[in-house]
């Protein structure tokens, strides 16, 4: 098949990027695969490095004000869909979803269109009506959350899969014992052995709910406060969440990472992780990373991420936007500390039944045969 991939971050991207990157990856030497992303993106950086792949520099402008630049970038888009006559376009986003259907308009043959649903937004309105009539052969769900999510909307009506999100688990794999501890060296110091380090590599955007877990440690009694250090990956987060650490006396306790090329030190020198999303979330890449790398991870009972946790076994679940609640979680863990690295080995276990790339990626490939054969 001739596969066009097309994501509209320009930017860092999240698990977007992760997503496309995977399969592109993997698929690259089975198909003939082009990844079509805004220049300067993460995306268009790593589709140039993979092999058997053709990145195409591709913005997708959004907005009424960008009119001019919109049009510029379907006359782009369209050449491109012109001279590859694309067997099949996976389309991971309104905006890109939208140029694509506006491009092909007229032209004499139309690849058939996956959409993947990274996000829990409502597909509502009259937009989400017309690209699930006019623009969409199938649908991916990345969770069965997001699945039952769509079925009241106007997707609902196509041909849908559910296939989670897979990660590497070659690459992202318990450290043994002296790696692990040269990591946690580098973030708590030689004198760190006591501390609970509790982390997340999902980001500091506000929806993370990563503040959630520093207010709640600030509801712990100051004995048990003391021994709980936060450790987060991602952008610098905002000046008012900086302002309320530091109003919490905990700006010696939560330390940022930044955004990183590679997040395996990082997460290897955590004793557990955490995602506490409130909006926006499906699966998470980064749940299943931390879990591939031996971590309980600690979660919130929003969208689809309760669906990567054995509770009690190797993770937790704890209500969306509950501080409360994520202290008790915390002090659950600080008594805990000797099973810790059983849960960890019990979360490695979990990833390797389920999490593995290659399921992924075979599930997402049978998807676009059948997709392609129905058009046929």
């Amino acid at each position: 098949m001739k596969i066009l991939y097309t994501n509209f971050h320009d930017c860092h991207g999240g698990g977007h990027t992760t997503y496309v990157l995977a399969l592109a990856r993997a698929l690259g030497g089975r198909h003939r695969v082009h990844v079509a992303a805004p220049p300067g993106s993460r995306l268009l950086a790593g589709a140039e490095g993979l092999e058997g792949v053709s990145a195409v520099p591709q913005p997708f402008p959004n907005g009424i004000r960008r009119l001019a630049a919109r049009r510029r970038a379907r006359a782009s888009l369209r050449a491109l869909l012109r001279e590859e006559r694309f067997d099949l376009v996976h389309v991971n986003g309104s905006a890109d979803h939208r140029l694509v259907l506006s491009a092909l308009r007229g032209l004499p043959v139309r690849p058939r269109i996956v959409f993947t649903k990274h996000n829990s937004k409502p597909a509502s309105g009259v937009g989400a009506w017309w690209r699930a009539r006019r623009g969409t052969d199938h649908v991916i769900a990345v969770c069965d959350d997001t699945r039952k999510r769509l079925l009241d909307t106007p997707y609902g009506r196509l041909p849908m899969d559910a296939v989670p999100n897979g990660v590497d688990l070659e690459r992202y794999r318990p450290w043994p014992d002296d790696a692990r501890c040269q990591a946690r060296r580098q973030w708590l110091g030689a004198g760190g052995d006591d501390v609970l380090l509790l982390g997340s590599n999902a980001g500091t955007i506000a929806y993370k709910g990563w503040m959630d877990l520093v207010e709640a440690l600030a509801l712990l009694p100051e004995v048990q406060r003391a021994r709980v250090s936060v450790l987060l990956a991602g952008e610098p987060p905002a000046d008012d969440a900086l302002a309320r650490i530091e109003a919490l006396e905990l700006g010696g306790q939560v330390r940022f990472a930044g955004l990183l090329d590679d997040i395996r030190p990082m997460v290897a020198a955590l004793d557990a992780g955490f995602v506490l999303s409130w909006d926006v979330e499906t699966i998470s890449f980064a749940c299943r990373e931390m879990m591939a790398m031996g971590k309980p991870v600690l979660v919130s009972d929003y969208a689809g991420l309760p669906e990567n946790i054995d509770p009690g076994v190797d993770g937790w679940v704890v209500p969306a936007r509950s501080p409360p609640r994520v202290a008790d979680a915390i002090l659950q863990l600080l008594d805990a500390r000797d099973r810790l690295p059983a849960m960890g080995a019990a979360a490695r276990a979990h990833a390797e039944r389920a999490f593995g790339i290659e399921r992924f990626v075979d599930a997402t490939e049978a998807v676009y045969f059948r997709a392609v054969a129905a058009g046929a």
